[in-house]
């Protein structure tokens, strides 16, 4: 069976680049891939969610291909909401796997600056079914809302024990030196930020962002042809999906799209849950947080912010989480945000996470999620 490698990998500082456009974005990211040269590249997935909307562009595919002097290599642009990174990741993986390509550059690039307060508003909500949420009104965020209340009232918990997941990933982001907010906060200033939508907080949720990842993956045949420094093997990547709208599932409260995705991606290298000490999920709500971790396990239901202060989910804990920031401190450029939590596990699983490093990992995994939990995709990278 081929196996699946990744040989380099670039990012970007997550900020708002008012600067520059999303072209220079990708085309200094792959600059800095320096550690793969040689290179002879067989297809391009460049993720991206939101640019017919911001910058009045489409089919980025062909522009990156020609920006990075590869014109005629097959190039296509994949779209899949907040898990567009993912998904072209697993595009990538699936391509080398069939052995249609030997070498295969993802890139994840997004710039959320463009965007006027109204449409960050409405952005997220392009994930969403249009007849639930832009005739009535409704965001994406009021939904999520509607989740949290749920989960508070059904397990009776008071907002603290969800809220704490954002300390915990500001504490993991001021260590990290591309994160888009380098600072500590606390309980109380999370539960006295602004409303969003009850009981949601301004701190539980993720800002604007502009960003760039790329990651090379190659089959081992084209590992042998390339220089590179250090390589982590994608030992398993699956995706699934649910029922678009959350309060039409079985349980609102159960992200099954997402278990699916994860314990289908774990039986690929045939390893268990307790095997992953580096695990970054899609925390784009404070709410996403508890939801994942209960859904694919880590957590009995209701327990998750309970497990977070007995530090099971930091450093010296069962598995570090986020260990970067995740999205809500990383930041969240949307369509790279699946390409940044890829490339964050090499460096976790390369020891260049600096700072960050979670010691001993020999594999890390990581959740995406599109809308609310309607698509699922998950990846296990494994230390060579």
């Amino acid at each position: 069976m081929r196996r699946v490698y990744a040989a380099g990998v670039g990012l970007l500082k997550v900020d708002e680049r008012w600067e520059q456009s999303i072209d220079s974005m990708v085309t200094q990211v792959v600059d800095g891939l320096t550690e793969v040269r040689p290179w002879k590249i067989d297809s391009i997935y460049v993720a991206n969610a939101v640019g017919e909307v911001l910058q009045s562009q489409a089919n980025l595919g062909a522009i990156v291909a020609e920006d990075l002097g590869l014109v005629g290599v097959p190039a296509v642009r994949v779209e899949a909401g907040g898990a567009s990174g993912a998904a072209a990741l697993l595009a990538g993986y699936q391509a080398i796997l069939s052995g249609l390509a030997d070498t295969v550059l993802v890139i994840g690039v997004e710039k959320l600056s463009d965007a006027t307060p109204e449409e960050a508003v409405f952005l997220p909500t392009l994930s969403e079914r249009y007849d639930y949420v832009g005739f009535q009104g409704v965001t994406e965020a009021a939904i999520a809302a509607m989740m949290y209340r749920m989960y508070l009232e059904r397990y009776e918990l008071p907002q603290e024990m969800v809220a704490q997941f954002p300390v915990l990933m500001h504490e993991h982001a001021s260590k990290a030196p591309h994160a888009q907010y380098q600072f500590k906060t606390t309980l109380e200033n999370v539960l006295s930020s602004p409303i969003v939508s009850p009981p949601l907080r301004r701190l539980e949720t993720t800002a604007p962002a502009d960003g760039a990842a790329a990651i090379l993956l190659c089959s081992s045949d084209a590992l042998s042809t390339i220089q590179h420094e250090q390589v982590v093997e994608l030992a398993g990547a699956a995706s699934s999906t649910d029922v678009v709208f959350p309060m039409e599932r079985e349980d609102p409260l159960k992200l099954n799209a997402a278990a699916r995705a994860y314990y289908e991606a774990l039986a690929r290298p045939g390893i268990s849950r307790d095997d992953v000490k580096v695990l970054e999920i899609h925390d784009s709500y404070s709410i996403l947080a508890s939801l994942i971790l209960e859904s694919i396990g880590y957590s009995e239901l209701g327990a998750s912010g309970l497990d977070v202060k007995k530090g099971i989910y930091d450093y010296g804990g069962k598995v570090v989480i986020n260990s970067f920031g995740g999205l809500k401190a990383r930041g969240h450029p949307l369509g790279a945000t699946g390409v940044y939590q890829a490339v964050e596990i090499f460096l976790q699983l390369t020891g260049r996470a600096g700072a960050c490093q979670v010691d001993g990992a020999r594999y890390g995994a990581m959740v995406s999620l599109s809308g609310l939990g309607s698509s699922a995709y998950a990846l296990i990278m494994k230390e060579r």
